[in-house]
């Protein structure tokens, strides 16, 4: 960890591509990456990107780890605590991409105001994202879906991509899956793959 690790108590680089080994052109965040199987499979495949991944769960943090011990990519920084953290560290316009894959529901409606998608966390997104930087969302709860196009239109920093229901019904490009997809399809639930552009 302490070789990939970000420390947002230490001042932001005016590049972020300062903060890799590899020559990267692009930087993509991923805002709790579970198991690391998006994460790692995007970072792979994209060695001219520079990823940080934020997990705050230590299980999830060490099964990452586990899965590149000795051959730590260069194009890839961590962060194990609260996203925000590292949102509020970004400097301004700095990121091409922002992943936020099956995020906690929270489906208790009471439980509603603690999901990460808020108008306040995106003007967080709208300040670090360049403009025509992409914010992808999935998701298998159909009220956190509604709720992120509606926080979104509100917000309107960003545009929903979608020109059919084939849009967002289908996944992402190259998509590897997640254990949180699989588990959605197990009890039967479909996703939904939702892609913004910031404006």
């Amino acid at each position: 960890m302490p070789g990939l690790a970000i420390n947002p108590d230490e001042s932001a680089p005016y590049d972020l591509r300062s903060l890799f080994g590899a020559d990267v052109s692009t930087i993509r965040l991923e805002i709790g990456f579970g198991g690391g199987e998006h994460l790692l499979h995007r970072v792979r495949e994209n060695p001219g990107t520079g990823f940080i991944g934020i997990e705050p769960f230590v299980n999830s943090m060490a099964k990452l780890l586990g899965q590149v011990e000795g051959a730590e990519p260069d194009n890839l920084r961590l962060y194990d605590d609260d996203a925000v953290a590292i949102l509020d560290w970004l400097p301004e316009a700095s990121l091409d991409h922002i992943d936020l894959l099956y995020p906690d529901p929270w489906p208790k409606r009471r439980h509603w105001k603690r999901r990460f998608v808020s108008q306040v966390n995106l003007d967080r997104f709208c300040r670090v994202l360049k403009p025509g930087g992409r914010f992808c969302f999935a998701s298998d709860i159909d009220s956190y879906i509604n709720w992120t196009l509606l926080h979104c239109r509100r917000h309107g920093g960003f545009g929903w991509q979608a020109q059919s229901s084939e849009d967002w019904l289908r996944p992402y490009d190259n998509w590897p899956g997640t254990r949180y997809e699989d588990k959605a399809r197990r009890e039967g639930r479909s996703s939904a793959y939702l892609t913004f552009l910031r404006i």
